[in-house]
């Protein structure tokens, strides 16, 4: 373990990477930051409304427990996902290895595969990572074994204002 219980506790901005593993509560009450850690204890993304996480390893029960936004991506090699997270407020969505927006995009809706690889490759450059160079080296092999999590409620807010944009467009 290389850093303890509650680390990004409310959180409202900026970048950390992790090369290793998290206590119990990682990102809990996040409402802003982005972070890449290698593995967590209990209860990662509780009660978290904003920010972007990313855990390439292993996680513990409860996950996204009150999730209420932002959007987590969980390497899940072992498939044990299904069995770890809360399903009261979020879902699990396969990442497609072709994001219709090739830009990246602030829209959390998008370019999951480009924000991913962007994240991976800042947190191999911050901690040269074993784990993120293996993962960059055989990207194409690794996308499928990544999940996004996002909020059930967050991503139809989304859906409509993405909706009203197009909707405007036309007038």
């Amino acid at each position: 373990m290389i850093v303890g219980n509650t680390v990004l506790y409310g959180a409202i901005e900026g970048e950390c990477y992790f090369r290793g593993i998290a206590g119990e509560r990682f990102a809990v009450r996040n409402s802003g930051a982005t972070a890449i850690v290698e593995g967590t204890g209990d209860h990662c993304c509780e009660y978290m409304t904003g920010g972007i996480v990313v855990v390439l390893g292993n996680i513990g029960r409860n996950f996204g427990a009150g999730m209420s936004g932002g959007i987590a991506y969980i390497l899940d090699e072992n498939d044990k996902l299904k069995d770890l997270h809360n399903p009261q407020m979020i879902e699990i969505e396969n990442i497609g290895s072709k994001d219709e927006d090739t830009q990246l995009s602030d829209n959390l809706l998008f370019s999951d595969k480009e924000r991913l690889e962007k994240l991976l490759k800042n947190h191999l450059h911050y901690t040269n990572s074993k784990k993120a160079s293996e993962i960059l080296n055989n990207f194409d092999n690794y996308l499928p074994k990544f999940k996004k999590i996002m909020p059930i409620e967050f991503k139809k807010i989304l859906l409509e204002n993405l909706s009203s944009k197009e909707d405007e467009k036309r007038v």
